[in-house]
């Protein structure tokens, strides 16, 4: 059998709840700056509790999945998940902002397990020759929960005119946790990774250094995560400003949802352009667009600042997985701890965003785009290192094939 469709389909509901989760976190930081009455900097520990958790348990959990496969991984996410959404009761009662934090770190975890699980589970439900098609699918299942996100969940927080920002996560932890029983009393298979040996932050890094483009991969994609963080997380702040578009809770939901689906349909443009152009020069083509787009919202107010922040859409759909993928491209086998290096980097989300939120409450959100804008000058040069490295590639080929 090319697919195994009944296992896939589970793991493809697991990617829509865990995108609209990690979606969530965009919805969330307006609405408790407002509940809390937060400045910019202070709602930024959003993101500091949700990625903070990439620099402490990749490791670990990669140990978890190693002893107890991908399937009790899948399970152990999702109920962790709809435990930590049960805590925004509390949470919303008690009117804690520490106890929201709290409950999007023990999210984050649940997220990190099935970042780390569910891809290398979905390439083996099947044979190998269509594992590409089916991690796919299932990161399609992932924009899919980006996408419906902003509008449902705005309209559950603020449908009676209240500042209900717990609704969402109740419901989303209800469903997860029941697609959890479900996996668990499926017959998903329940595989294995092999256990790694000398798996330690320290060897990894050390043993990076042989490789050039993903050690620097791992410090682009800390920059990366960062832009990607302060992008979405203050993109509805950025459209509710009266000097800007002044738009309503709905009309941002709104703009936040074509955000994510433009980088849906242009991560398939992506798929396409990478058969013609190198990765490193896509990534630093588009880095470029976004630079421009940045720089247009960082100092431009006219009608057309919507529709920049929409923009940007097109140029990030490509970024995640084209660093990613460069960095671990052609590492052998270091590749599993190459990944994990990478995955670790993505803790910079918790890094850029408080220094974005500090510059928004001192100099305006406007201006405090120039933080994003900055973190994409260092992936333009990664990218055209990355090309450079591609072409030195190609030419030794063609050499070699001249001398044969």
């Amino acid at each position: 059998m090319k697919h195994q469709w009944k296992s896939l389909l589970l793991v493809c509901f697991v990617f829509l709840f865990t995108g609209s989760i990690i979606c969530m976190n965009d919805v969330l930081l307006p609405s408790l700056k407002t509940f809390f009455n937060l400045s910019y900097t202070q709602a930024t520990f959003i993101q500091q509790s949700f990625f903070l958790v990439y620099l402490i348990f990749p490791i670990p959990i990669a140990y978890y999945i190693s002893r107890y496969g991908y399937k009790m991984a899948l399970v152990t996410a999702l109920v962790v998940m709809s435990g930590a959404s049960v805590i925004f009761l509390p949470a919303f009662y008690f009117s804690s902002y520490v106890l929201s934090l709290v409950a999007i770190f023990v999210i984050s975890i649940g997220v990190t397990l099935v970042n780390v699980a569910a891809n290398p589970l979905a390439a083996l439900l099947g044979d190998p020759s269509g594992s590409h098609v089916r991690v796919n699918i299932v990161q399609l299942f992932s924009r899919i929960g980006y996408s419906l996100t902003p509008i449902l969940a705005t309209r559950l927080i603020y449908g009676n005119n209240a500042n209900n920002f717990h609704i969402p996560y109740l419901i989303i932890g209800a469903g997860a946790f029941l697609l959890a029983v479900g996996i668990f009393f499926s017959a998903m298979p329940s595989m294995k990774p092999a256990m790694l040996k000398g798996f330690s932050f320290l060897s990894i890094v050390r043993g990076s250094r042989k490789y050039p483009q993903l050690f620097w991969g791992a410090i682009v994609m800390f920059f990366y995560m960062g832009a990607e963080a302060c992008t979405a997380g203050f993109f509805i702040s950025y459209l509710h400003e009266p000097a800007i578009a002044n738009f309503s809770a709905d009309k941002t939901a709104e703009f936040l949802t074509y955000y994510y689906v433009v980088a849906s349909i242009f991560s398939l443009v992506g798929i396409y352009l990478l058969q013609f152009i190198s990765a490193g020069r896509l990534v630093a083509i588009f880095g470029v667009g976004m630079i421009v787009l940045y720089l247009l919202i960082c100092f431009t107010t006219t009608s057309w600042n919507p529709y920049y922040m929409v923009g940007l859409g097109v140029f990030i759909s490509i970024m995640f997985p084209s660093i990613f993928s460069l960095g671990i491209e052609g590492v052998g086998d270091f590749t599993e701890k190459g990944s994990a290096l990478i995955n670790i980097a993505i803790v910079g989300g918790a890094v850029f965003p408080p220094l974005q939120g500090m510059l928004a409450d001192s100099k305006g959100i406007q201006v405090s785009y120039l933080v994003p804008c900055a973190c994409f000058v260092i992936i333009v040069i990664y990218g055209l290192f990355c090309d450079r490295l591609h072409l030195k590639h190609k030419m030794k080929l063609e050499t070699s094939g001249e001398r044969i």
